[in-house]
């Protein structure tokens, strides 16, 4: 007799190659926020700029250390042997040596600060019309800031009193700088209004770049496809 035949198990035929993974979907909070800028009005940017400007810029003027500004003068007077014109033309170059290290280095005697300190916080200006240097210092302190005018007025003055016989021009302190009593640097209210209107700006700029949106695939319809006219040799074929 012969024995049934057993048939093995059919091997498989190969194995299922790994099927990629699904895409990751943005969380639901992602969709909603989504779905809210979109619900925005178009001209939401211009108004978040302005707010955001508005209110960084209120804030610096808070936290901002105030300054003090205080200003003095000197007049170049003329000699017995110069003229006015010579005086004016000397008002111009001690204004330019003001700030040099031989006259800041004995105005820091008076002053009671550094020679940096006056390098950076005081500066000086003529006219072409008259004989005058203006001497204006900046600091947070304003005791600090006529004091350092005044000192550097008094030791431009002594310099030119020094080589008052080869130029013939006298240097006068024409008025003493007082100490303010309000601060030079802008308020609050002037820094939120500027910095409003840099907001404003770049919020217009994000409107002119931010792309259009079309209303009809927003909405979900599609327009109609309109007829064209027909030729006259139809319509008289249809008459």
């Amino acid at each position: 007799m012969t024995e049934p035949l057993t048939q093995s198990p059919a091997q498989p035929a190969a194995e299922h190659e790994a099927a990629p993974p699904a895409p990751r979907r943005a969380p639901a909070a992602l969709h909603r926020l989504r779905r809210r800028l979109r619900s925005l009005p178009p001209w939401s940017p211009l108004a978040a700029g302005i707010v955001a400007g508005g209110l960084l810029g209120a804030g610096y003027g808070l936290l901002a250390t105030p300054q003090y500004t205080a200003t003095g003068y000197v007049v170049a007077v003329p000699t017995d042997k110069s003229d006015p014109a010579t005086a004016l033309g000397f008002a111009q170059a001690y204004g330019r040596v003001a700030t040099q290290l031989a006259v800041l280095g004995d105005a820091q005697m008076w002053a009671d600060v550094p020679v940096a300190r006056l390098e950076e916080s005081v500066r000086t200006q003529t006219s072409p019309d008259a004989p005058m240097v203006s001497v204006t210092a900046t600091s947070d302190d304003p005791e600090e800031a006529a004091d350092m005018a005044n000192a550097v007025a008094r030791a431009l003055t002594s310099h030119a009193a020094a080589s008052v016989d080869d130029t013939h021009v006298e240097l006068r302190q024409f008025a003493r700088a007082t100490e303010p009593a309000e601060p030079s640097s802008a308020s609050a209210a002037v820094t939120g209004l500027v910095g409003a209107s840099a907001g404003g700006l770049l919020g217009g700029l994000a409107l002119l770049v931010r792309p259009r949106r079309d209303a009809a695939a927003e909405s979900g319809r599609t327009t109609a496809a309109v007829p064209g006219p027909a030729s006259a040799a139809v319509v008289r074929g249809q008459l």
